[in-house]
């Protein structure tokens, strides 16, 4: 029997995806610059996290914007371009890490901002950097199911707070190397929102097919990657998470294999985009075609829930009909997801 979660897929369609790209960037350097002193004290060089990371910049919302707005405009543009009315949505999913408050659902707010129906149900799915696939899953066996026509998914990613507790955190006189660890995901996030719409294949024949999503959990290893209220910030064990994520990954894509998914020849492979690392580590870990593998990680830094469909937007009008594209995502939980996509 099976260790994965298999789902295939009948009737669901990707109809149109869009990403909203915030205007601000935000260099590495500026983090560098700002923790100067730890790092002359911690004998750190200049540059670190360019060079370990990839991470050249990230974009930032300018000031006075809130996520929930750049959320807005990106889902205007993917129902524009779906060409559907707002009545015949009938679900709207929020899979944002980003949230002001625990309660309500982020996803009340997007409905109520965009003027959607009453009877689209509307919640949110948090699953850290999982969050929009497993979004798109649900969406797409409620479409299967006949329970709605049309489903909108959303992700809007803010990590200011989270910056700035970092560097609170860093800039302590009696910060260590080890805080500095801890502390460097964080400094790699970075802001942007994505949407998509989701309808029925027999309605949309020239619409992007989706297959199929395959998933795995590893939860033992939960404690890897802890994101708490923006005051206390995110702790991260990189190389931990690096190591199980990997393995992870390989064994879903083993076990995927045995069980009936081809995906030796790709054309596209578009994976949450994290560093450097993380990305040479899942070529060589499933032995990927780099060439297949767009990489938006170096200018917008890891966009949480949010990278993987910006990327994705990103490059959809280079795809040709027919064109087989793997997603491919590993959340902090541990979660990883495969969402095969027929252009």
């Amino acid at each position: 029997m099976t260790r994965n979660s298999d789902i295939r897929h009948a009737n669901a369609s990707l109809i149109s995806i869009a990403n909203e790209i915030p205007s601000k960037v935000v260099p590495s350097s500026y983090f560098e610059d700002e923790l100067s002193d730890t790092y002359k004290r911690l004998g750190l060089p200049k540059g670190l996290l360019e060079r370990l990371a990839g991470i050249k910049e990230r974009r930032a919302w300018p000031e006075g914007m809130h996520f929930e707005n750049g959320v807005v405009a990106a889902a205007e543009k993917a129902i524009a371009r779906a060409g559907i009315d707002k009545d015949q949505i009938g679900l709207i999913i929020n899979a944002s890490v980003t949230r002001d408050n625990l309660e309500p659902a982020v996803a009340v707010g997007i409905h109520d901002r965009l003027g959607l129906p009453r009877h689209a149900l509307d919640f949110d799915i948090t699953n850290a950097c999982l969050g929009f696939v497993n979004a798109i899953t649900v969406a797409s066996s409620m479409i299967d199911a006949g329970a709605i026509k049309y489903a909108l998914i959303v992700s809007g990613e803010d990590p200011s707070p989270w910056h700035r507790t970092a560097l609170r955190i860093l800039n302590n006189p009696e910060t260590t190397r080890d805080d500095v660890l801890a502390q460097f995901a964080s400094l790699t996030l970075g802001s942007g929102a994505a949407a998509a719409i989701i309808g029925p294949t027999d309605l949309h024949p020239d619409a992007h097919k989706i297959v199929g999503t395959v998933s795995r959990a590893g939860t033992e290893h939960r404690d890897l990657c802890i994101g708490g209220e923006a005051d206390q910030g995110m702790n991260t064990d990189a190389a931990g998470l690096l190591k199980h994520g990997l393995q992870l990954v390989a064994e879903a894509w083993k076990e995927a294999q045995e069980n009936g998914w081809d995906w030796s020849n790709m054309d596209s492979i578009v994976t949450h985009q994290v560093s450097n690392a993380h990305t040479n580590a899942i070529i060589e870990a499933v032995d990927l075609d780099r060439s297949k593998l767009p990489l938006t990680f170096p200018v917008w830094g890891n966009v949480a829930s949010a990278a993987l469909p910006m990327t994705l937007a990103e490059e959809a009008a280079g795809y040709s009909k027919g064109d087989r594209i793997l997603c491919l995502g590993v959340g902090s939980g541990l979660n990883t997801a495969l969402m095969e996509i027929i252009w």
